[in-house]
C-alpha cells in the first residue's frame, strides 16, 4: 500500500508531501490544476521513463520519494531480496525515490541504496497497477493475462501442470541425451574395438614400465658385470685366493691352539667365520654370473616390450601407467554400445509416458481455463452495460499452440480481447480509443478479478471522463466497492465518484512569489462538501449546489 509521496521541483510542484491511506481516495481539481502531475511524478519514482522537462524551471533537480507498506512475503520482499537490498529500517516499509537533473539524467535508489531504473520498475509492478491515459502496463499487456486466467481457476491445477512439464523435460532431455551418446559411440565402434584388440594384445600392467626400465638398464651393463663378477671369484678362489689362503692360516692356527693356552679361540673363530662367509661371497658370485647368463636377446625382448608400451601409450596421449585403466574403460564402452539400444529405449518410453502425464494435466488446465474464461467474459459483460459500455463486447481467446511451443503453462496462448462497437472486430484491450473509456473497462475487470492480484494499490485517471448522471454514481459505486479490499486512488472531475472516497484530497494552483504553484489539500468534512458543490455548480456555489453535495456524500454512506 501507498503510504507517502513526496515531491520536489516537479513541473509546478516545488514542495510536496502527502500521506495516503487504504480504501478509496479522491483526487479532484479544476482542469489544469496539476493533477497529472502527481501521477507523472508517482509514475517516475515507479520507473517510468525520466523526462528533463518534469524539472521544475529554475531547479537543478525534480525528485520524488515513495514510501510503501509491504509484507515479508510479497512479490516486492521478493525482488529486493534476490537484489541484496535490505528491506527497510522499519519492518515492512518499502522506499524508492528517483531524481532526475535538468540535463535529463536521472538516478534511482531503493531504501536509500543505489538502483537500477529497471529494479525500480520491477518493483513498481508489483506494488502499483496505474489505468488512464499514458503509459499503462498490467492488464493491457497480453504477457499477463494467462497468469490472469489461471488466477481464477486455481493454484492447485496449474502447479500439477508446472511439475508435469518438467518432469518431462527432464525424461525427454535425458533419453535425448542417450540417444547421442549412443550415435557418438557407434560411429567410432569400429576404432574402439581395434583400439581394444590392441590393448588386450598388449595386456599392459601399471606399474611395467618401471619394471621394464630397470630391467633394461642391467641387461645392458650385463657385460661389464660379468667381467667384474669373474674377476672377483678369481680374487676369492685362485690359487692364491682369499678361501685358499684362509684354508692355510686356519690350518697352522689349528696346530698352535694346544699350545696358546686358549690365546688363539678368538682368532680360529673369526677364521672360520671369514672362511663362511668366502665360501658364502662365492656361492653369490657364482649364482649372479649364471644370472647374467641369459639369452642374447632378452635384451632386445625388453626393449621391444618397452617402446611398445611408450608407443601406444602416446597414440592415446596418456601415460603408460594409465594404459590398463584406458583398456577398462574402452571395454565400458563397448559393453554400454551392446547394451545402450535398451537404455536408450527404456529412457525414450519414460520420456513418452512423461509427455503423456504433461498432455493430461495440460488439458485438464485447458478445460479449467476453458469454464474460467467463460465465467470472466459473463462477468465483465454483466459490468459493461451499468458503466455505459452496453455496447462493448469482451471475450477471452484461448489459441492452441503448437507442440514445438508447449511449456510449462500448458498448451495454449491467452489473451484478453473487446469490441467497442457492434460490428467491430474484435482487437486488444490498448485499441479502446478513449481514456475514459478505457478505465472504465479496466474498472469493470478489476471489479471481476477482485482478490485474483497482489498489486495494493490501484490508480484510476478520470475513470468518469465523458460521464455523468447515472452512470457517474454506477461508477462511484463500483469503485468504492472496489475500495473495501484495496487502495484506490482516482482523479476525478465527477462529483458523484467524489462523493465515494474515503478520503478527498483537492489539487489547486496558486501564485506564489515568483511562480504558479501547484497545491494539495487534504479536505475534511466541511470542505469537502464545499468542492463537491463545487464541482457540481461550478466557479459560484450556491446552497442548492451545497444540498446536492451534502445529499450525495449521505447517499455513498449508506
Amino acid at each position: 500500500m501507498l503510504l507517502g509521496l513526496t515531491i520536489r521541483d516537479v513541473v509546478l510542484i516545488d514542495r510536496l508531501a502527502l500521506a495516503f491511506r487504504p480504501g478509496l481516495c479522491v483526487l479532484t481539481g479544476e482542469t489544469g490544476a496539476g493533477k497529472s502531475i502527481l501521477l507523472d511524478a508517482l509514475g517516475l519514482a515507479l520507473g517510468r521513463r525520466a523526462d528533463a522537462g518534469l524539472v521544475r524551471p529554475g531547479a537543478e533537480q525534480a525528485s520524488v520519494t515513495a514510501e510503501f507498506a509491504i509484507s515479508h512475503n510479497h512479490p516486492a520482499a521478493v525482488i529486493l531480496r534476490a537484489a541484496g537490498i535490505a528491506e527497510g529500517d522499519l519492518a515492512g516499509t518499502l522506499v524508492v525515490r528517483r531524481q532526475v537533473a535538468a540535463d535529463g539524467r536521472s538516478r534511482a535508489f531503493v531504501n536509500d541504496e543505489p538502483a537500477s531504473v529497471g529494479l525500480l520498475r520491477e518493483l513498481g509492478d508489483t506494488l502499483v497497477e496505474i489505468q488512464g491515459q499514458f503509459e499503462q502496463r498490467g492488464l493491457l499487456d497480453p504477457a499477463n493475462h494467462r497468469a490472469v486466467l489461471d488466477a481464477l481457476t486455481g493454484e492447485a491445477t496449474t502447479s500439477a501442470l508446472t511439475a508435469a512439464w518438467h518432469a518431462w523435460r527432464e525424461a525427454r532431455d535425458a533419453a535425448a541425451t542417450a540417444a547421442q551418446r549412443l550415435a557418438a559411440s557407434r560411429e567410432e565402434e569400429d576404432l574402439l574395438r581395434h583400439n581394444a584388440a590392441e590393448l588386450d594384445a598388449l595386456a599392459p600392467e601399471g606399474d611395467e614400465e618401471e619394471r621394464l626400465g630397470a630391467r633394461r638398464a642391467l641387461l645392458q651393463n650385463a657385460e661389464r658385470l660379468g667381467e667384474s663378477i669373474n674377476e672377483a671369484i678369481a680374487e676369492l678362489d685362485g690359487e692364491s685366493g682369499a678361501q685358499r689362503a684362509l684354508a692355510r692360516a686356519l690350518r697352522r692356527l689349528e696346530r698352535a691352539r694346544d699350545r696358546a693356552q686358549g690365546m688363539l679361540d678368538g682368532a680360529v673363530a673369526a677364521a672360520e667365520r671369514a672362511a663362511t662367509e668366502t665360501g658364502e661371497a662365492l656361492e653369490a658370485l657364482s649364482a649372479a654370473g649364471h644370472a647374467l647368463e641369459l639369452d642374447p636377446r632378452a635384451l632386445e625382448q625388453v626393449e621391444e616390450r618397452l617402446f611398445a608400451l611408450r608407443a601406444l601409450a602416446r597414440k592415446h596421449d596418456v601415460a603408460v601407467a594409465d594404459l590398463p585403466r584406458l583398456r577398462a574403460a574402452i571395454a565400458d564402452r563397448l559393453i554400454a554400445i551392446d547394451t545402450g539400444v535398451d537404455s536408450v529405449a527404456v529412457l525414450e518410453k519414460a520420456a513418452t509416458d512423461a509427455r503423456a502425464e504433461y498432455v493430461t494435466a495440460a488439458e485438464a488446465v485447458s478445460q479449467a481455463r476453458q469454464r474460467a474464461a467463460q465465467r470472466l467474459d459473463t462477468a465483465v459483460a454483466a459490468e459493461l452495460k451499468p458503466l455505459r459500455l452496453e455496447k462493448a463486447r469482451f471475450r477471452t481467446v484461448l489459441t492452441a499452440l503448437g507442440e514445438a511451443e508447449w511449456g510449462e503453462h500448458g498448451m495454449e496462448r491467452i489473451h484478453f480481447e473487446v469490441s467497442t462497437n457492434p460490428g467491430a472486430p474484435f482487437g486488444p484491450l490498448a485499441r479502446i480509443a478513449s481514456g475514459g473509456e478505457l478505465s472504465r473497462f479496466m474498472l469493470a475487470l478489476k471489479l471481476v478479478l477482485a482478490g485474483t492480484s497482489s498489486v495494493p494499490t490501484l490508480i484510476f485517471d478520470e475513470v468518469d471522463s465523458g460521464i455523468g448522471g447515472a452512470v457517474a454514481s454506477a461508477v462511484g459505486e463500483r469503485l468504492q466497492r472496489l475500495g473495501a479490499g484495496l487502495q484506490l486512488l482516482v482523479v476525478t472531475h465527477s462529483p458523484q465518484v467524489a462523493a465515494r472516497g474515503a478520503h478527498h484530497w483537492r489539487v489547486a494552483k496558486q501564485q506564489a512569489q515568483r511562480a504558479t504553484v501547484t497545491r494539495v489539500e487534504e479536505l475534511d468534512a466541511d470542505t469537502r462538501q464545499e468542492e463537491i458543490a463545487r464541482m457540481l455548480s461550478g466557479s459560484t456555489v450556491t446552497a442548492e449546489a451545497r444540498a446536492a453535495a451534502a445529499s450525495l456524500i449521505a447517499g455513498a454512506r449508506t
